[in-house]
Formats: structure tokens, C-alpha cells, sequence
């Protein structure tokens, strides 16, 4: 998300480095392309001339223009009107005793509300929370068979806490003809979850249009009938305005006390998630940020912002990274590592780490500087699998001792894992090359390791040398023939 927005804004900032001390007018120039850039994201216009009136009031009263470095100043005054614009943090969900808490899921048609039904508890799951979903959108017979699906899935994916389903299919029959069907099984639901122990009950609700009074109607009678702590309006950040325009109508006559943006991940132009505590007076709470359960992210401006200038999210990427690797197995592997004993398996099992994380390009795009360099890199994540297949199609000694593959093992690997020969010499000549690197790194102080990392950089097996990670890069590397491979071990 964002690309767009942040190539245009970098562009306009960078425009004021280089000029030393700069003029009122350079500043209010810069401005100008911000402005358009703004609008181009879908960002409301009257928005858009405050946020700029107020970063212009902020340079020149920060006396940005006798500055030596005005475009990194800029960039900081940029940054914290960003963080104002989008609203404080303020994620989380407050927890009630005794339980359960009940959560009020609602938004509209097509929203992504029962899937972010199944986040939610995923999330709360993690943290050791027991949690029931209960299946109230009885307007679709599809969603309460979802909701449940989504129900074992959350139960399967995370250890611990248990994740629980209430649901009446049955009633489906019944929604349109009867007053006050889903109004019943939300009271049940609730019964239900108190009778199990449950700490949060979600009640997943009929998408709906805030225009149809008689379907916001039924959302406030469900809203009474279980006494909802919390009230979380879905929106799908792909609609831009047009969805803030409805979730200021939900606001109104729900009084919802968080926003979840969905489809965040998604080439989106951000206007929604740029505005919408703005317009709605209510904060966003999560974002979306893929089609897993674990793609729910707690809600942080200065993330975000530091995300659109460029500047990088290494805080989500550590987060991301904890969540997947166990302290004991990162102090394992940095031992092997300081020791020169990285091996194929070792890789194997850093890259099954980094496919866990989410797409390649997006956490690559978490370090700074590394998101606008992939604009226009085509990061295939499906060429990993060609990547782990051919090391997947190795013996236990091929692994150890890449010297043994001569042309009839190295044919039979091609074949197993549906690549090129050339393609397994290519892997192999650059983890050796690695190993190698890794091995007198492993008698170096820290100032060479530094340096030598740098090196390393462009031996990173398969990847070719390329920035994005570029598996299976053509011509990156000279590649050295099975046969030729095969004689050098040989003479050993």
C-alpha cells in the first residue's frame, strides 16, 4: 500500500535537498506536489489544504528554510502531521471481568467482516484469551458456514487459549420472515459463551448498507440484546472515501469504538487509512494486511507514516520475525553461523521462516530505503518454491557436502524439483561461495564481519545478487559445470 504516495511524496521532499538553505517559496513549492500527491491518494481536498497549511505554518516556524539540511527537516515535520492526521494509537481491545467481553463486529457488504471475524480471534487466541464466534449473519447461509470453517481454523493455526463456534444455521430460513431472529441467536450465542468460561465473544453481524434503515435497526436491537463492550466497524481500504462516507453513518448511530481496515496489503492509494479517524472521529485499531489468520497488525500512525516517507517499519519486522522464530533456534543458528557451519538445511529453514512472514516484497518494502528500490521488481514468491524444492530433492549428503554432486545427481535434482540443471550448479556454486565468506567471517572482529555482510550480499544462494531477492536471476554468477564440480572434489 502506498507505493504511489510515497514515490511522489520522496520525490517532492528530495527536490529541496542539495539547495543548501532554501526560500519560503521553495518550501511552499514542495508543498504544492505534496498537495497533489494527497489528492491523487484519495485523500478528502479539505483535508489535504489544512494538512499542507499546517506543514508550511510548521517549516517556517521551525525555521526550516535557514536549516543546512532542510529536506531531512521537512521530512520529521512531515512525518509528525502524518501521525496527527491519522490519530493517536490506540489499539487493542479492553477486556472486562468476568467475562465474557462481546465484540460487535459489523460494516458493509463485501467488507471482508467475517474473514477479520477470524483474525480478531487468532489474535486474541495468541494472547492466551479463549474465545467463541458467533455465527449472526444469518442474511447469507454462506456465512455462518464460513464463520465456522474460520472457527476451526483459528482452533488448528494457534496453540493454548481455545477458539470456539456458535451458530443456527437452521434459522437462515427464517431471517426476513421473522423480527428478531438474529437478535435471538446473539442472545444464545451470549449464553453460551458464558456457560463455557469464554473471556470474548465476537458476534459477526449482516453486512449491510448504513442507507437501509431497517437492517441498521436490526444492528442496534443486536447491539442492546448482548450488551456490547466493543462495537468494531470493518471497512475495506480499497473503496477510499466512499467507505468513510459510510463508516461516518455507522459511527452516528452505532457510536462504534474502533475501525479495522482490511485489504491494507493490497496496491491501494491510502486515502482511506490516511483519513479515516478524521472523518469519523472513531481510531482504527488493526489493519488487515493479508489473507492469513495471523495478517492482523495493531494499528500504529508512526509506523505508518514512517512507511509512506520511505523511512521504513523495522519495528513490524522484528515483530513479525519473534512471532515465527523462538529465541532458543536464533541463538542456534547465530552459533553455527559464528562458527562457519551454516548449511543447506540451515538455509532451509531461514527461508520456510521468511515464506511464514508474508510476502517477500512486503517485508522487504519494512526495511527503510528498500521500498521505493523494489518499484517496478517483480518479486514472484512462487520462484522460492523452485528454490526449497531443489534443496527439498537432495540427499542428507548432497546437503553436507555440495562437492559430490557430479551431472547424473545434479540431472536427478533438476528433475525433482522442476528446474534446469544450470539452476542447481547456480545454487550451489553461491552457497559455497557463502559458506566460504561465512567461514572467515567466522575469525573476524566485528568491523570486518561488517564489511564482509556487505560481500555477502550478493552471494546469497539463488538470489542472483539482485535487490528483491530475485530467485533463479539468470547470468548474476558464473556457473560452474557438474562435471567441472564433480573433478575438483575429485583431486581432494
Amino acid at each position: 500500500m502506498f507505493e504511489s504516495l510515497t514515490d511522489r511524496l520522496g520525490s517532492a521532499l528530495r527536490n529541496l535537498s542539495g539547495r543548501g538553505r532554501i526560500s519560503e517559496s521553495n518550501v511552499r513549492e514542495v508543498m504544492g506536489e505534496v498537495r497533489t500527491a494527497l489528492l491523487e491518494a484519495d485523500v478528502q481536498q479539505t483535508l489535504v489544504d489544512e494538512f499542507c497549511a499546517e506543514v508550511v505554518q510548521d517549516a517556517l516556524g521551525a525555521e526550516v528554510t535557514k536549516s543546512l539540511q532542510p529536506a531531512q527537516q521537512m521530512v520529521g515535520i512531515v512525518h509528525k502531521r502524518l501521525v496527527s492526521l491519522m490519530g493517536s494509537a490506540e489499539s487493542g481491545i479492553p477486556l472486562v471481568e468476568p467475562g465474557p467481553t462481546v465484540i460487535l463486529m459489523c460494516g458493509l457488504q463485501g467488507s471482508g467482516k467475517t474473514t477479520t471475524c477470524g483474525k480478531l480471534a487468532a489474535w486474541l487466541k495468541r494472547r492466551g484469551k479463549n474465545v467463541m464466534l458467533a455465527a449472526c449473519d444469518l442474511q447469507r447461509p454462506a456465512a455462518v458456514e464460513q464463520l465456522r470453517v474460520v472457527a476451526e481454523g483459528v482452533q488448528a493455526a494457534t496453540g493454548g487459549a481455545r477458539c470456539a463456534y456458535y451458530g443456527e444455521p437452521e434459522r437462515c430460513a427464517e431471517y426476513g420472515k421473522a423480527v428478531g431472529v438474529a437478535v435471538q441467536v446473539a442472545q444464545r450465542a451470549l449464553k453460551a459463551a458464558r456457560d463455557g468460561g469464554y473471556d470474548v465473544l465476537i458476534v459477526d453481524t449482516a453486512g449491510r448498507l448504513h442507507v437501509n434503515d431497517e437492517l441498521m435497526r436490526e444492528l442496534e436491537s443486536v447491539d442492546r440484546a448482548v450488551g456490547a463492550h466493543e462495537k468494531l466497524l470493518v471497512i475495506d481500504a480499497m473503496t477510499g472515501q466512499d467507505a468513510l462516507a459510510s463508516a461516518k453513518a455507522f459511527h452516528a448511530r452505532l457510536a462504534v469504538d474502533g475501525l479495522i481496515l482490511t485489504k491494507f496489503d493490497s496496491d491501494t492509494r491510502g486515502g482511506a487509512a490516511l483519513t479515516a479517524r478524521k472523518v469519523t472521529g472513531a481510531p482504527i485499531k488493526f489493519i488487515g494486511t493479508g489473507e492469513k489468520l495471523d495478517a492482523l497488525d495493531e494499528f500504529s500512525p508512526e509506523r505508518i507514516a514512517g512507511r509512506i516517507l520511505g523511512m521504513g517499519d523495522v519495528v513490524s519486522l522484528v515483530e513479525k520475525a519473534q512471532q515465527e522464530v523462538s529465541e532458543e533456534e536464533a541463538q542456534r543458528l547465530s552459533d553455527r553461523m559464528a562458527k562457519g557451519e551454516f548449511s543447506l538445511d540451515d538455509f532451509l529453514s531461514q527461508l520456510k521462516t521468511i515464506r511464514r512472514m508474508g510476502p517477500l516484497k512486503q517485508i522487504l518494502g519494512l526495511l527503510p530505503g528498500v521500498g521505493s528500490a523494489l518499484k517496478g521488481i517483480d518479486i514472484d514468491d512462487h520462484q522460492l518454491n523452485r528454490l526449497e524444492g531443489m534443496v527439498n530433492s537432495m540427499t542428507r549428503r548432497e546437503r553436507n557436502d555440495l562437492a559430490v554432486l557430479n551431472p547424473s545427481r545434479t540431472r536427478r535434482i533438476a528433475k525433482g524439483s522442476g528446474s534446469k540443471p544450470e539452476d542447481v550448479s547456480r545454487l550451489a556454486k553461491q552457497f559455497e561461495g557463502m559458506q566460504k565468506m561465512m567461514k572467515q567471517m567466522a575469525g573476524m572482529g566485528a568491523l570486518g564481519r561488517m564489511q564482509a555482510m556487505k560481500q555477502m550480499g550478493s552471494m546469497q544462494p539463488g538470489m542472483g545478487g539482485m535487490p528483491g531477492f530475485n530467485p533463479m536471476a539468470r547470468g548474476s554468477t558464473k556457473t560452474v559445470s557438474p562435471k567441472d564440480r564433480f573433478r575438483k572434489a575429485k583431486k581432494r
